[in-house]
């Protein structure tokens, strides 16, 4: 589609970039007077409660920083091919004047071949959960008896 801009107003000697750019965002970042990044309209995942997973011939392994919530805060469950990782934590400021409460909900799939009743979890003393499952013993990877 063209659009037909009459030659008066090309001529008529207004500075049409310095009109137009505080109303369009460029794309060397700026907009007005203000710079901005793209980054910044990109949330980073910094949610307290990064993760790593990792799954070979060994098991299933998931590594979840869990450094702002105690034990008994924690919840780990199995549903259908999914672990589950919830945590929650309220706390009332000792002079009754506040509450603080944190959580989190996470999903992590398990892969297939995975032996889900032997799924344990536990936390570090550094605040790391560490949930891992091995894999299903096969007719072909069983030790002989």
């Amino acid at each position: 589609m063209d659009f037909i801009v009459p030659p008066t107003v090309l001529t008529a000697g207004i500075p049409w970039e310095k009109v137009v750019a505080p109303l369009i965002p460029r794309l060397n970042g700026t907009y007005g007077y203000y710079s901005w990044s793209p980054s910044l309209l990109m949330p980073e995942n910094n949610n307290g409660s990064s993760a790593e997973v990792s799954c070979d011939d060994s098991g299933f392994m998931v590594h979840v920083d869990v450094k702002h919530f105690k034990p008994e805060d924690l919840q780990v469950k199995v549903v259908g091919d999914f672990v589950e990782v919830q945590g929650k934590h309220e706390e009332q400021k000792k002079d009754g004047t506040g509450f603080t409460s944190m959580q989190f909900n996470r999903r992590y799939r398990i892969p297939k071949g995975v032996d889900v009743l032997a799924l344990e979890s536990a936390v570090s003393p550094d605040g790391i959960l560490v949930i891992s499952a091995p894999m299903l013993q096969t007719e072909n990877t069983r030790a002989p008896t």
